[in-house]
Parts: structure tokens; C-alpha cells; sequence
């Protein structure tokens, strides 16, 4: 790499503007960062060298040099964020009805720009492979350009001298000289009331405070980049799960994404509503809502543990872990993962009996029998010697044109095709069965199916969650904000003192803030025979 030597003998890297220890701009180099001859001094980076700007030969530069651009770090945000938005247009796959069918739903529900944004993929936007892409991009964005800055800064805020090249202090926003005799021990000691750190070389002075404001900027970016490692961490399954899982009153089903190790059985679940006489605080809009209002939703559940669990094909051996009442905000809460009340249906069918009699006699009763609709027999056979096939069952019937079909498998809407074969063993009869149902396709058969009642039972809804990405998110959050106050409330402020033949020049500068730099110069010339600096750029306004 070429260097550079500027005139006070100090070897700059090549694309540096100013010289790393006098200041001095380098020839060939002040159009870099809008820096124009004979115009006030950008002091962004304090004119050191930066990668992107001296290397572009290999892809490795060409790739740094892409990612090093604060144009590219926007546009990867504003991508990812127009994306995020979109997602939020229809309900991701994870808020659908159970048992719906994503490929049909979105288009069922939302018509074309459904069917579009199913086969885009938003549906399931924020687990995707590319939405995890650009948001390991936009970390690759920020850890580069951080680098690509903060290294050059440092070393030129490191290697920077009281002693400055003439130039450099005449460019400088905030410049005045003084002809006359200064008393400069009364100039330092104003400093150092101040709270400025002030350095000497060869009767020439730099005080400075707030360096450390200067790191803020870079401090956002490293809490940042931990935020967007917790999210691209919930793309393991070892780190976040977010489950979900339907159990009805009395069994017991294996909590979804624990590798079968925890079982949750619902022992019951309680529903109470708000009642419009007896809570008088909410009694007026409670008279106005059409439908009852959940004051409390719970489910009593017991939590097991598998102890076989590494037995292939062996039936579960479960143990009590606990028991719990989970309701809304106040899971339950075992082994790294949690059950949060999250839904419930009411009155789902558990068992419809029918009773088998002759047409036109419903005295003449054959025989009775019971279908468990959730695990339905497919034979049943009568004591008058009577049997009763299930050809199709339809958990939750609806008609599509002139088929019966199911919208799920759970029995919201139970219906089924019989056949039913006589005592005599003759020839079978077709019956059409559910609620408010009962169909003789023929118009012939000489026995009938009656509904002779159902049992019900609800259902409760519990999301499974398991999230250790969190911590990553509140650590970068913390650090993220201490970047913010640390950039915020606190500015760095250099002032130059330089002696001269006749007086002394003095100059100063600051990131930001430039009023409470011009009222420190003030109190810090204050008795010293200083005359007060004036602000270049507004001379020029």
C-alpha cells in the first residue's frame, strides 16, 4: 500500500486528508468527504484513511467496499422493513384457524391478493430463509462499516498532537488571533475548570473533553448487531419455539416441540364472564357489548415428564412435574418452556348415540349404540343382531356443490354415511346421520336412524413457548441505548491554542453543539488577554 509523508516527517496510509499528527491537508486527497481547498475543514473521521476508501482491487475489497457504504446499510433497512409490513397485510400461517389449510385459505378468505401473497411467501414471512438473509445482511452492513470508521478513528484521535500545522487551525469552523502578550497559565487553569484534559507540546496547547461521545455511534451499532443475532437465533429450534396445541377436557396429548419428553393433560378448563349487574365499573359497556365478555379463561392442568423417553416404541412412563392453573399472562412454566393460555372453544362434540328402529315404529327399537367422535368405531353391532357400518364421517360437514366434505377433523359439525344391515343379515341400507340431520337417499329403507342425544366438551388452546434469544435482545437494547445517551448528551470539544511572533491563534471544534463550545472558549479566555474567536461559517452566511 502507498504511504504518504507529509512535510512534519509523519508517514500517512494512503487516502488519508489530513495528516494523522500535524493536520495538514494532503495534497490529491482533500475531495474526499466534500473536503474543497481554500473551505472549512470536514473533520469526519478526522480525515484518517479508511479501507473502503484505499483498497479496490480484489473481490474481497469490492465486497468490503459495498457493505462499508451507508447507502447500501439504508437500503437493506428499508427493504426488510417494506417487507416486514407487507407481512403484516393478512395473518401469518401460525394465526390461521387450526386445521386450516394455508394453501387454500388465504385465497378462500382474501380472494386473489390472497393467493399472491401465499405464493410469495408472506404468509409465513418472518421464519423465512430470505427475510433471516437480509436481516444477516443488514449485521454484515453494520459490523463493516463499523470497522471500516471506528479503526481510523481511533488511531487518528490516538496519534493527534497539541502542535498543528497553520493551515489546519486557519480552517478550522470556530479561528480568531490575538496580537497582544495572552497569560496562558490563566488560559490553562480556566481549562482545567472546565473539565478539559489539556496537553502541551513546545508551548502549543489541545484541551480536550467528551472523546469518549465520539464511540457512540459505534456503541449503537454493537448492541445492534447482538439484537439482530438474537433474531437470526430464533431461526434454531434449539433456541426459540413458538407452538401451539389443542387439548380436550380429560386427555392427555405430548407438548408439541419437546421430542416427546412433556406431556400436559386438561383436566379441566373454566370460562367466566363479566357479569353487567354485579360489576358496576364496567356495567355500561358491558350493556352495549352484543355477547358475554371473559373476565377469566383457565385451564387446570397437570404437566408429566416422560421417564422412558429413551425407549423406541415403548408406551410413555409419564411423572407428575406439577400442576397447574394457566391463565392469561401466568403460564405454566417447566423445563425451559411455557403454556400460555391462548384460546378455547366451547361445547365441541365428544359422543353422539343413535338409536336403530323400524320405519314408521319408533317403538320398534333394535338397538342403541354410542360413536366416540374422536376416535369413532367403524362397526357396531346391535342386540337384535342389527349392525351398523360408518362408511365416511365428516367431522365438521359442509357441502361443496353436491359433495359432503369436512373443514377440519375436528367434530365442530359431525355428520356420517351408515350402512345398516338388518337382523336378517340382508342387503344394507344407506343413512345420512348428523345434527338436525337425518336422510333416507332411496326413500326406501325399512329402518331409521335416530339421533338419540350427544355429549359435549370444550376444548383449550395453549401456545408453547420457548425463548432464549430473548437475553440477546435485551442485552443489544441496553447497549443500544447507552450508545444513544453516550452520542445524545454528551459531545467532543477540542480547542487549540498556538503561539505566534506577534500573539496567539486559537481555534476550536466540536461534533456537535457548537454553542456550548463558543460559551466554553468564553469562560476558558476570560483574564487571559484572549480575544474571542469568531464562527467562520457564519461570517460566510
Amino acid at each position: 500500500m502507498k504511504k504518504i509523508k507529509c512535510e512534519c516527517g509523519h508517514v500517512n496510509p494512503e487516502g488519508t486528508v489530513l495528516c494523522e499528527a500535524c493536520g495538514k491537508p494532503i495534497e490529491g486527497n482533500q475531495h474526499i468527504d466534500g473536503n474543497k481547498k481554500d473551505s472549512l475543514l470536514n473533520m469526519r473521521y478526522e480525515g484518517s484513511a479508511r479501507r473502503s476508501q484505499t483498497y479496490n482491487r480484489s473481490i474481497v475489497d469490492k465486497v468490503w467496499n459495498f457493505f462499508s457504504s451507508v447507502k447500501v446499510g439504508v437500503w437493506l433497512i428499508i427493504i426488510t422493513l417494506v417487507a416486514s409490513s407487507l407481512g403484516t397485510i393478512f395473518p401469518q400461517e401460525m394465526y390461521i384457524p387450526p386445521g386450516a389449510n394455508p394453501v387454500t385459505f388465504y385465497e378462500d378468505q382474501y380472494g386473489l391478493a390472497g393467493k399472491i401473497y401465499y405464493q410469495l411467501g408472506f404468509h409465513n414471512l418472518y421464519s423465512s430463509l430470505w427475510f433471516m438473509m437480509m436481516i444477516a445482511l443488514i449485521g454484515v452492513s453494520l459490523v463493516i462499516c463499523s470497522i471500516d470508521r471506528v479503526v481510523p478513528l481511533h488511531r487518528a484521535l490516538k496519534k493527534q498532537k497539541p502542535k498543528r500545522h497553520h493551515t489546519f487551525l486557519k480552517r478550522q469552523r470556530i479561528f480568531g488571533e490575538t496580537k497582544a502578550n495572552v497569560d496562558m497559565d490563566a488560559f490553562k487553569s480556566n481549562l482545567h475548570k472546565n473539565r478539559y484534559k489539556v496537553r502541551e507540546q513546545e508551548g502549543h496547547i489541545l484541551a480536550e473533553k467528551g472523546r469518549f461521545s465520539r464511540w457512540g455511534p459505534y456503541v449503537n451499532h454493537i448492541g445492534l448487531i447482538i439484537f439482530l443475532l438474537g433474531a437470526l437465533l430464533r431461526f434454531l429450534p434449539s433456541m426459540y419455539i413458538d407452538d401451539f396445541v389443542w387439548i380436550r377436557e380429560g386427555e392427555t396429548e405430548v407438548v408439541p416441540s419437546t421430542g416427546g419428553k412433556y406431556y400436559v393433560k386438561n383436566e379441566d378448563f373454566i370460562l367466566e364472564n363479566y357479569d353487567p349487574q354485579e360489576d358496576k365499573r364496567f356495567q355500561e359497556a358491558l350493556m352495549n357489548q352484543n355477547v358475554p365478555v371473559a373476565s377469566n379463561y383457565q385451564t387446570n392442568a397437570v404437566i408429566y415428564e416422560r421417564t422412558n423417553n429413551d425407549v423406541v416404541g415403548a408406551e410413555p412412563e409419564l411423572k407428575v412435574l406439577s400442576r397447574e392453573k394457566i391463565v392469561v399472562n401466568e403460564p405454566a412454566k417447566f423445563g425451559g418452556f411455557a403454556l400460555y393460555q391462548s384460546s378455547f372453544q366451547l361445547d365441541e362434540f365428544s359422543s353422539m348415540s343413535f338409536t336403530l328402529h323400524e320405519t314408521g315404529d319408533e317403538s320398534a327399537v333394535l338397538g342403541k349404540f354410542t360413536v366416540d367422535l374422536t376416535a369413532p368405531k367403524m362397526e357396531y353391532k346391535l342386540d337384535s343382531g342389527a349392525r351398523v357400518v360408518i362408511d365416511e364421517y365428516f367431522p365438521e360437514y359442509y357441502m361443496d356443490g353436491n359433495q359432503p366434505r369436512s373443514k377440519s377433523k375436528f367434530p365442530k359439525n359431525p355428520a356420517f354415511v351408515f350402512y345398516v344391515y338388518p337382523p336378517d343379515g340382508g342387503e344394507p341400507e344407506v343413512s345420512f346421520a348428523g345434527i338436525g340431520m337425518n336422510i333416507d337417499p332411496t326413500n326406501e329403507n325399512d329402518y331409521k336412524l335416530n339421533l338419540a342425544g350427544f355429549d359435549t366438551r370444550d376444548v383449550t388452546g395453549l401456545a408453547v413457548k420457548k425463548d432464549y434469544t430473548l437475553p440477546f435482545m435485551g442485552v443489544g437494547g441496553l447497549i443500544f441505548m447507552i450508545g444513544v445517551i453516550q452520542g445524545m448528551y454528551w459531545n467532543h470539544r477540542r480547542i487549540w491554542l498556538q503561539p505566534t511572533e506577534d500573539g496567539v491563534w486559537i481555534a476550536g471544534h466540536t461534533n456537535k453543539n457548537w454553542y456550548g463550545l463558543k460559551r466554553d472558549i468564553e469562560k476558558s479566555i476570560q483574564d487571559t488577554g484572549i480575544e474571542m474567536p469568531e464562527d467562520q461559517q457564519q461570517l460566510k452566511g
